[in-house]
């Protein structure tokens, strides 16, 4: 596993450490981390803050041109939610930790020229399953069933 998704991973334990959804993010420039973030809609009460928006958020305004040169990191397949900010903000890749326990709108984000690798990621995995196992009203709550 690569640095910045080891950080996306560290960011989805401090979640899951604070009672939180476990999935984290990053989003890299240049080789730098210009924003972490993970699912905080437990922690914070916010009905927006998955760990994608979290990221975009610590990311803070950037010029067009920052993030049309990022990657984002995931641990998660991202929502529908997500990959809009995604789109929206034209970041051109996105390495997603896992999608065997979630598939959110990958299709999408390709279908608008974003590049998507999925790793499968046991770490993610087996991180994802304990928690939907744990908490399934949680989870449901997170992804809108």
């Amino acid at each position: 596993m690569d640095k910045f998704m080891q950080a996306a991973l560290e960011e989805a334990r401090t979640g899951l450490s604070e009672g939180g959804v476990p999935i984290g993010s990053v989003i890299v420039h240049d080789g730098k981390i210009i924003g972490r973030g993970r699912n905080r809609r437990v922690q914070k009460g916010s009905a927006i803050l998955h760990g994608e928006m979290d990221a975009l958020e610590n990311a803070g305004r950037q010029p067009a041109s920052v993030y049309r040169n990022c990657v984002l990191y995931t641990t998660l397949s991202p929502c529908p939610m997500c990959s809009g900010a995604i789109i929206l903000y034209g970041i051109p890749h996105v390495i997603i930790g896992e999608n065997r326990t979630f598939m959110g709108e990958e299709d999408v984000l390709r279908s608008r020229n974003v590049t998507v690798e999925v790793l499968q990621d046991e770490q993610c995995i087996g991180m994802m399953e304990e928690f939907i196992r744990q908490k399934p009203e949680l989870w449901n709550e997170d992804i809108g069933v």
